[in-house]
């Protein structure tokens, strides 16, 4: 009986060692794939189980019990992070647990442009790659109740920036992150104010940024231009800046701006009304928001293009009529910017 357990306890060890080392052997081996990549999203709270099966339905080619009871062994099962995955041909068992535990996602990007309005921001949404189109059927106001800002006008609440994201998620959570960036990016601004600023709220300074993205052909003049608006408002001077009328035309400006529009009474006309319009115009961008609290120090309350992207500035009207003669050669008349 003594012989008969001992070879019973031989076989069961070498069968052991012959399991582990199959198992050992499997666990370095490429895994056989349907092409020349598999991709895999896995959404929060997926199971590890699961996690394996899905593997093997998008195109792993081996026993999802195999990668189950490998992802348990392991002791990482309870580590694999929800995202976007992709392996290629040569990826092994431990590799791909590898990638899911370290989150070695694939990431796909979209770009908002500084002086972007909402609806070219949208726009670009619903071109990105691989974004869910969660907001695809919102309008404007519930898309904001969405992002939980109801009764909030979307037009400059999101910051331009680049966002990478996980193949599959929501744009709403893209969208969610570049508010939340404007809001910071503002905070920050608003606190370097000087106490004698004519802005008196976040949203003031988040209008007034709008415009001088929009108003600005090149970077260095942005503190300048920021300061005529801001000394327009401290003497109570109209803004008089045609991209706020622009935007008041919404979809009717057909890309030339005339008389009759400088004319037309609309809450966004600065020409026919005073102070800042209801709402931002565009996104405006972090050096924008800078230039607003921090102005150039200059009197200047007029500016105009010399058409190669920089601006002329002067202190009164004189001197700016004579600016417009020289770099217009067909002035609307005194009232440019």
């Amino acid at each position: 009986m003594k012989r008969i357990l001992l070879v019973l306890a031989g076989l069961a060890a070498l069968a052991a060692l012959g399991a582990g080392g199959a198992a050992w052997w499997w666990l370095q081996r490429p895994l056989t794939l349907a092409g020349n990549s598999v991709e895999l999203s896995i959404e929060p709270g997926t199971s590890p189980r699961k996690v394996a099966q899905d593997w093997v339905q998008a195109g792993v080619e081996t026993s999802p019990d195999f990668l189950y009871h490998w992802f348990r062994w392991s002791g990482l099962a309870r580590q694999i992070r929800a995202g976007s995955y992709e392996i290629d041909r040569g990826t092994t068992p431990r590799r791909l647990l590898d990638k899911m535990v370290r989150g070695d996602e694939v990431l796909e990007s979209v770009r908002f442009i500084e002086g972007w309005t909402f609806r070219q921001l949208r726009a670009e949404l619903a071109r990105a790659q691989s974004l869910k189109p969660a907001t695809a059927t919102l309008s404007d106001a519930q898309l904001m109740a969405a992002l939980g800002a109801p009764g909030v006008a979307p037009e400059g609440r999101f910051f331009p920036d680049t966002y990478a994201y996980s193949r599959g998620v929501s744009d709403l959570t893209v969208l969610k992150r570049a508010r939340a960036a404007m809001q910071r990016r503002l905070e920050q601004a608003w606190a370097e104010r000087p106490s004698d600023s004519p802005l008196r709220s976040r949203d003031d300074l988040l209008i007034l940024a709008s415009i001088v993205e929009k108003e600005t052909g090149q970077a260095a003049d942005r503190p300048k231009v920021a300061a005529v608006f801001l000394n327009r408002l401290r003497v109570g001077m109209p803004l008089q800046t045609d991209p706020t009328v622009i935007y008041g035309l919404g979809e009717r400006f057909d890309g030339n701006l005339r008389k009759r529009d400088l004319q037309e009474d609309t809450p966004f006309n600065t020409y026919t009304r005073s102070g800042l319009p209801p709402t931002p115009i565009a996104m405006p961008g972090l050096e924008s928001l800078r230039a607003s609290v921090k102005p150039a120090p200059t009197k200047a309350l007029f500016f105009v293009s010399r058409g190669d992207g920089s601006s002329v500035f002067s202190d009164n009207l004189a001197d700016h009529n004579r600016a417009v003669n020289q770099y217009q050669r067909a002035p609307r008349g005194a009232s440019a910017p």
